[in-house]
């Protein structure tokens, strides 16, 4: 049975050929490996140069080992790292060697885990931990290491702080009706929520920037055949993605790509036109296009700028769902480009280039993308949806204050809380520890 006191060891560094190669070990046989491997235990924090040996005295590699003694460590145990040379066989050898000290291997993600565990970090900072390793783009890396750094633990903990300060100011005067005091008379209580619910709004907008650094944006093109949506993909790409013909139809399915704009990863799913039709392979595209539009984040309708009127949405549409339509083709109509907020139509020209960057600044308008995304903070969607309820949850304490309902308002103000150190880990279960942590990495 696996168990929290037993030492663990994995490869920290990819598998493969590399320059140097990482063995890492963690739990209370780490000075035991030291001297079995090393022939000592290496001063705490210090680069040590030495042979690494197996079990008979065989030299299986020469490099640097450091150790780190508990509780001083990224686990809050003692920790030993090896740096090898990054061969696959002496990886795997110097690996085996380590386990043969009673030592397992450990779980993805344990080592985080270990460090969440032992109060190193908390589980905002060990989720962001696989975010920065995950990193596509460089503002998403500055996200995910600003979440590492504990901004926003700290934002959550200091809603929290004046969310107890508010709980506790109402809930003595309940325990206390003696006093003669209405709480809820002196407009104190609804202040302070309207300050809680300020700073609530300015967390959740940071996180939901994040969020979007981190998941990206999923667009789907839409339109009657031959209205340049293959074209338009292939013109935000920068390669030849999907095929381009004067011949209506040619794309008879999904084709998806991803791009970045200022950073931000967009997911483009290009989709067969829309007509009526007997042909049932088109008939079979067709309805993948309306189902990929159910799943969309924004959509983009292609229309032919020489129509004289503008293209009707699919009526399936979700309703959170925002539509642009494109007037392609505006260098044959003879009409300038330009955007009609009014009408939420582009006029463009996608053969000749003009208007994409009008289109670039439309997506990002919808995204909520703002210039260098400063102060934003890597969030997961378990993030949004607890800040949503945490959201919902002071709403309703509002409107209990309003109503004088102090018993009410102290309780939703409760399930705020509760809600919110879900976030951070002071409130979990288990289930969902196992979740997020098994994602992780082995060597993390």
């Amino acid at each position: 049975m696996l168990t929290d006191k037993d030492s663990i060891a994995a490869l920290a560094t990819p598998s493969g050929r590399g320059g140097i190669g990482v063995v890492r070990v963690s739990g209370e046989r780490a000075r035991l490996v030291a001297e079995q491997i090393l022939g000592t235990i290496p001063a705490p924090r210090r680069a040590f140069y030495t042979d690494f040996k197996a079990a008979d005295g065989t030299i299986l590699d020469q490099g640097i080992a450091l150790y780190f003694p508990a509780p001083a460590s990224f686990t809050g145990e003692d920790v030993l790292e090896l740096q090898g040379h990054g061969g696959t066989v002496v990886m795997q050898l110097l690996l085996q060697a380590v386990l043969a000290c009673d030592v397992r291997a450990a779980r993805p993600g344990e080592f985080s885990e270990r460090a969440f565990l032992n109060d190193k970090i908390d589980l905002v900072q060990a989720e962001a931990i696989a975010d920065l390793i995950d990193s596509s783009t460089e503002q998403a890396a500055r996200s995910a290491l600003r979440s590492l750094q504990g901004d926003f633990s700290q934002a959550i903990s200091d809603l929290v702080e004046k969310l107890t300060h508010l709980r506790c100011y109402i809930e003595a005067g309940i325990d206390f009706p003696d006093e003669e005091i209405d709480l809820l008379a002196d407009g104190q209580v609804l202040k302070q929520l309207g300050q809680l619910l300020d700073l609530h709004g300015q967390i959740q907008a940071k996180a939901e920037q994040g969020h979007l650094l981190r998941e990206g944006m999923h667009l789907v093109l839409i339109g009657a055949p031959n209205t340049g949506k293959s074209s338009l993909l292939n013109r935000l790409s920068g390669r030849e993605t999907a095929i381009v013909t004067p011949i209506a139809g040619t794309t008879r399915d999904i084709i998806r790509d991803s791009i970045q704009i200022d950073g931000l990863p967009i997911h483009i799913t290009d989709t067969a036109g829309l007509r009526d039709t007997d042909d049932p392979v088109e008939q079979e595209g067709i309805r993948r296009a309306l189902s990929a539009v159910q799943e969309a984040d924004s959509v983009l309708l292609l229309c032919d700028d020489r129509d004289s009127e503008d293209p009707k949405p699919p009526a399936d549409l979700p309703a959170h769902c925002p539509v642009l339509i494109l007037r392609n083709k505006c260098d044959l109509s003879g009409q300038p480009v330009g955007f009609d907020a009014e009408k939420k139509h582009l006029r463009l020209s996608i053969k000749q280039g003009l208007g994409i960057d009008l289109l670039a600044d439309w997506l990002k308008q919808q995204m909520g993308y703002q210039q260098q995304s400063e102060g934003s903070f890597m969030a997961r969607e378990r993030h949004l949806q607890a800040l949503t309820q945490s959201l919902e949850h002071l709403e309703n304490a509002q409107l209990q204050a309003e109503a004088y309902q102090g018993e009410l308002c102290a309780e939703e103000l409760r399930l705020a809380q509760q809600v919110l150190g879900e976030i951070t880990g002071t409130v979990s279960a288990d289930d969902l520890l196992g979740q997020i942590f098994s994602s992780f990495c082995i060597g993390k």
